[in-house]
């Protein structure tokens, strides 16, 4: 069946991978960035013809209140329902200062945007997904981080705003358990992006050297497949779990 899905952040990296992988399973879906660029609603024009399914974009900065309002009202207006809120925009700290130089305004940046803006999104999506009924199938999806638990010195604010969103997802799920919503987290690995651009040459020696079990970087179709089998409804007696899409990178061992 199809579902209206709404993903934060999904014009590349992660949230584009995501984009692609449910819009090929066929659900339709709305996805943000914080430009109102022209090739970004081609871009979702583009994959609306050949997935043949709705798609469009929004432009939102989720970490401010009248963005993130009127980006649930343009999606119901245009979608009809919400089904799914898929919680990926997230930003790493413009300098990567060690913990003793962070600046305050990087950290109220950080956690602004992958923090602050997901989980005051959350609310309000959450409210509109119950007028639904209980037993229509609906979730939330938090992207957070294995730096939740891995701590990283000269991104301490990053790392801070991912171990908070893994309190979030236990807090939504059992607020939202009545109500028939599940409520899931995905904490990626290291994955090929813009974001990890700056270090790739780092991350390409650790991998080799065993970093992870698997010796490849995570893609953002890896964790555009994980969300989907949570979209699918195959996990609908998981709220509230965490599914690692990490190369085995968070496995203890000698």
């Amino acid at each position: 069946m199809a579902l209206n899905v709404l993903i934060t952040g999904g014009a590349r990296g992660i949230g584009e991978g995501i984009v692609k992988q449910l819009t090929a399973a066929g659900h339709n879906v709305a996805f943000c960035g914080r430009k109102d660029a022209p090739e970004f609603h081609e871009q979702a024009a583009k994959i609306a013809a050949e997935a043949k399914v709705q798609c469009r974009y929004y432009q939102c900065d989720v970490s401010k209140p009248e963005d993130r309002s009127n980006l649930i009202a343009s999606f119901v207006r245009d979608f009809g329902s919400l089904d799914v809120l898929v919680n990926n925009a997230g930003v790493a700290p413009e300098v990567r200062a060690d913990l003793l130089d962070m600046s305050p305004e990087s950290f109220d940046r950080v956690m602004g945007i992958n923090l602050r803006g997901p989980f005051l999104l959350t609310q309000l999506a959450a409210k509109e997904m119950m007028k639904a009924p209980k037993d229509k199938f609906r979730c939330i999806v938090n992207i957070g981080s294995v730096s939740a638990d891995y701590a990283s010195i000269n991104r301490g604010e990053y790392c801070l705003s991912k171990a908070a969103i893994a309190m979030s997802t236990k807090l939504f799920a059992v607020r939202l358990a009545d109500e028939g919503i599940c409520v899931y987290e995905i904490r990626p690995g290291v994955i090929k992006t813009d974001m990890t651009g700056t270090v790739s040459a780092k991350y390409d020696k650790m991998i080799a050297e065993g970093l992870t079990l698997q010796r490849r970087w995570g893609y953002p179709e890896d964790i555009g497949k994980a969300v989907a089998a949570l979209v699918s409804g195959a996990f609908g007696y998981s709220t509230g779990q965490v599914v690692n899409v990490d190369g085995g990178l968070s496995i203890l061992r000698f």
